[in-house]
C-alpha cells in the first residue's frame, strides 16, 4: 500500500497543477503557427511511453503506465499507477531570411489510473490541449510613402488544458470499451501593435490591440478496443477513439493602448476598453485508429492514424481569424525489452522504444501544404526497488521535428514561410502500487 505521507504528496501535487491549470503544457517556444486558431493542438497523442513510439499506442495494451490515449485500455491497468512528465523543448525558427532560437520547459501532464475491478478500470488528470506561444515582427511599406515603413509586432501566450476523467470496461472476451469527459478550460492572450518609422524619428510609439478570450466547457470521447490471439506468441490488437465536436464558451476582453518603444504605456495615455462580450467557438472533431502486433511479454508495434476536420473550426477571435484545414497524421513506432525479468544484468530489463511520425498541419497558405515530421525515441528504466506490490519506472522519451518550409509565397523577392526545428524531450515518472488489498490473518 502507498504510504499516507506518498498519497498525500500526490495529492498535494495534483491539486497544485489544478490551480496553476492554464498554464499546464505552455510556452514550449516561440511559434509563429500557435496564432492561429487555438493555437498548437496536442492531438491526443498520449503520454511519455507514447511519445517514444511515435506518438502511437491506440491499441496498444499495456500494464505499466497510464494510457489514457486509449480509455477503453485502462481494463488492463492491474495497479493503482500516478504519472507524472516534464516536458523541455529547444526549438529554431526561421524564413528565407533571419532565424530565431528559444528553449524552455515546463509541466508535461499528470495522470492516476486505479483498478475498480477485474473488468474496470478508471483514471483522472491533467494534460494540454493547445499552446500559443509566438512573438513576430513584419515591416512593410507605406502607400505613398517612399521613406517610411509600417512595422507590426504580434505577440500571443496561453492556451487550453484539459482535466478528464476516463473510464474502460471489458464488456466480451476480445472487446473492450470506454469513454471519457473533459473540462477544457482556459486563457488566450494575443496583440498586434502598428506603428509607422520614420528614419527621421528616434523613439515610436505603437498603437496595441489587444485580445484577452477566456474558454471553457466539456468535451467527450468514446473509444474501443479488440485483442484476439493469433498464435501462442502474437497477438492482433484493433483500437479506435472519436473525439466528439465540441462547442467551447468564451468571453472576450479587446483593448487598445499607445506604448513607448519600451513597451511601457505612453505617458498621457490611458488603456481604453473597446468590447467586453460573450460568444462560442466550435472544436473540430478527431477520428483515430490503430493496430498492433505484440507477443503478450517483451515487444509490441504499431501503426496509427488520425484524421481532424479543422475546416469546420469557427473562432472568436478578432486578431486571428484565418481559415484552418482539414489535417491527418500516420506514425508507426514499438517498443522492445529484451528480458524483462532478467535479475543479473539490468539494461535487459530497460525498454527501448523508436518510431517515426508524418502529419499535415492545418495551415495552407496560398494553397500550399506544410507537414510537421519527427523521428522518436524513448527509454523505460524501472527502479532495482520493484517489488510484486509496488513499482517506479523513469521513463524518457525524445523526438527531433521539422514543421513547414521556408519556400518563397510570392517569388524569390516575396514573403517566405516559416519552418520550425525542434528538439523535445519528456521525462515521466510512474508509480504503481496495489491498492484494497483484503488482509488476511493466519
Amino acid at each position: 500500500m502507498l504510504t499516507t505521507k506518498k498519497l498525500s504528496g500526490a495529492l498535494l501535487t495534483a491539486a497544485a497543477t489544478l490551480l496553476a491549470g492554464s498554464a499546464l503544457g505552455q510556452g514550449l517556444g516561440n511559434s509563429p503557427y500557435s496564432r492561429i486558431g487555438l493555437g498548437d493542438a496536442n492531438g491526443n497523442y498520449g503520454g511519455v511511453r507514447q511519445l517514444g513510439m511515435g506518438g502511437t499506442g491506440l491499441a496498444a495494451p499495456n500494464t505499466g503506465n497510464v494510457n489514457e490515449l486509449n480509455p477503453a485500455l485502462l481494463v488492463y491497468a492491474p495497479r493503482t499507477t500516478w504519472e507524472a512528465a516534464f516536458t523541455a523543448q529547444v526549438k529554431t525558427v526561421r524564413n528565407a531570411a533571419a532565424s530565431n532560437r528559444s528553449g524552455t520547459g515546463t509541466l508535461g501532464y499528470l495522470a492516476l489510473a486505479v483498478p475498480l475491478n477485474k473488468r474496470w478500470g478508471g483514471a483522472i488528470g491533467l494534460k494540454p490541449y493547445s499552446t500559443v506561444d509566438y512573438q513576430a515582427t513584419t515591416l512593410g511599406s507605406v502607400n505613398g510613402d517612399a521613406v517610411s515603413r509600417a512595422y507590426r509586432r504580434y505577440n500571443g501566450s496561453g492556451g487550453l488544458s484539459e482535466a478528464y476523467f476516463a473510464t474502460g470496461i471489458h464488456v466480451l472476451r476480445d472487446l473492450n470499451i470506454g469513454g471519457s469527459a473533459s473540462y477544457l478550460f482556459g486563457t488566450i492572450t494575443q496583440s498586434i501593435g502598428t506603428s509607422i518609422i520614420n528614419p527621421t524619428f528616434n523613439a515610436q510609439q505603437l498603437v496595441v490591440d489587444n485580445e484577452q478570450l477566456r474558454y471553457s466547457d466539456f468535451l467527450f470521447r468514446a473509444s474501443a478496443h479488440y485483442r484476439h490471439q493469433l498464435g501462442k506468441n502474437l497477438n492482433f490488437n484493433v483500437g479506435a477513439v472519436q473525439t466528439f465536436e465540441g462547442r467551447l464558451k468564451a468571453n472576450r476582453q479587446r483593448t487598445t493602448e499607445q506604448q513607448d518603444a519600451n513597451g511601457a504605456v505612453a505617458a498621457g495615455t490611458s488603456t481604453v476598453q473597446l468590447a467586453s462580450d460573450d460568444g462560442s467557438i466550435t472544436t473540430p472533431a478527431l477520428t483515430q485508429v490503430g493496430l498492433t502486433l505484440d507477443n503478450g511479454r517483451n515487444w509490441t508495434v504499431s501503426l496509427d492514424a488520425s484524421r481532424q476536420q479543422w475546416s469546420k473550426f469557427r473562432t472568436f477571435s478578432i486578431v486571428s481569424s484565418a481559415g484552418l484545414n482539414d489535417t491527418w497524421r500516420i506514425a508507426t513506432g514499438g517498443e522492445f525489452t529484451p528480458d524483462p525479468g532478467s535479475v543479473e544484468h539490468y539494461f535487459q530489463r530497460v525498454t527501448y522504444r523508436a518510431g517515426f511520425s508524418v502529419a499535415q498541419m492545418p495551415y495552407a497558405p496560398l494553397g500550399n501544404r506544410l507537414y510537421d515530421r519527427a523521428v522518436h525515441w524513448g527509454f523505460a528504466f524501472p527502479l532495482p526497488t520493484a517489488t510484486a506490490l509496488e513499482s517506479t519506472v523513469i521513463s524518457l522519451a525524445f523526438l527531433y521535428g521539422v514543421r513547414g518550409n521556408t519556400d518563397f509565397l510570392y517569388g524569390n523577392g516575396g514573403t517566405s514561410n516559416v519552418q520550425e526545428q525542434y528538439v523535445r524531450m519528456q521525462v515521466g515518472a510512474t508509480l504503481s502500487n496495489r491498492w484494497f488489498i483484503k488482509r488476511r490473518l493466519q
